[in-house]
């Protein structure tokens, strides 16, 4: 079914830009495609784009650069497409605005659940202001302050339900380690990533079913953390 919806592809890889021009066309979206990120940035104006798959390695333009150019332009989600090695220029590209990525070589599926979940939280986002997460047996009520577990009241401290509620408040973000310090503790704690991996180990221990194994509360290695429903 055709929608009105347009992703913008900026992808220098032929036979990748191909597949994913065709792929998200027969999902119904308008699909723009550049090789250059240069092209990219002079395609997005008339685009308009409702998320951006953008490759880190551009031949003309370093990652971080082209994310923060277009951060300035767009308010869309951007999901980086990159190579597992690049793990430094995946962290300067979520701190310059990206909000996701998929690691090459992708599948389809992952890739088109990833474009799902980023289309609900922007309906979301246009919706009323979230004020109840649930997930698993989990209720979180930001306005009452509660966090319930199969019905019974979770104790969290402010600092644990701050980080609880920064993550599920950004659902399929990817959250830098600097982001997270920085939203939860303040600017001069940005690099204690120490408190963060005390922190979300309790959170696990609290509301994930198997915190060895958890489900909820996602760790992109070398990155920060994800939080998905």
């Amino acid at each position: 079914m055709q929608t009105d919806l347009s992703i913008l592809v900026i992808e220098d890889d032929a036979e990748i830009r191909r597949m994913l021009v065709s792929t998200l066309a027969a999902q119904g979206y308008r699909v723009e495609e550049a090789s250059r990120g240069q092209e990219g940035l002079r395609l997005l104006p008339a685009c308009d784009p409702v998320l951006l798959l953008v490759d880190l390695g551009l031949p003309d333009m370093d990652g971080g650069e082209l994310v923060r150019k277009l951060r300035a332009q767009t308010v869309a989600p951007i999901i980086i497409v990159s190579a597992r090695q690049m793990e430094a220029e995946k962290v300067a590209a979520f701190d310059a605005g990206a909000d996701d990525f998929v690691t090459k070589p992708f599948g389809m599926p992952e890739l088109l659940a990833r474009v799902r979940a980023h289309m609900r939280r922007r309906g979301g986002e246009q919706a009323e202001p979230v004020t109840v997460v649930t997930f698993g047996d989990v209720m979180l009520d930001l306005q009452k302050h509660t966090v319930d577990k199969g019905g019974a009241a979770v104790h969290l401290t402010p600092t644990e339900f701050k980080l609880l509620e920064t993550l599920a408040t950004s659902e399929g973000k990817v959250l830098t380690h600097r982001e997270l310090l920085r939203r939860v503790w303040g600017v001069g704690y940005l690099e204690r990533t120490h408190y963060l991996r005390i922190h979300m180990a309790h959170l696990r221990g609290k509301l994930e079913a198997n915190p060895t194994q958890p489900r909820h509360f996602l760790t992109e290695t070398g990155i920060g953390y994800r939080f998905q429903k």
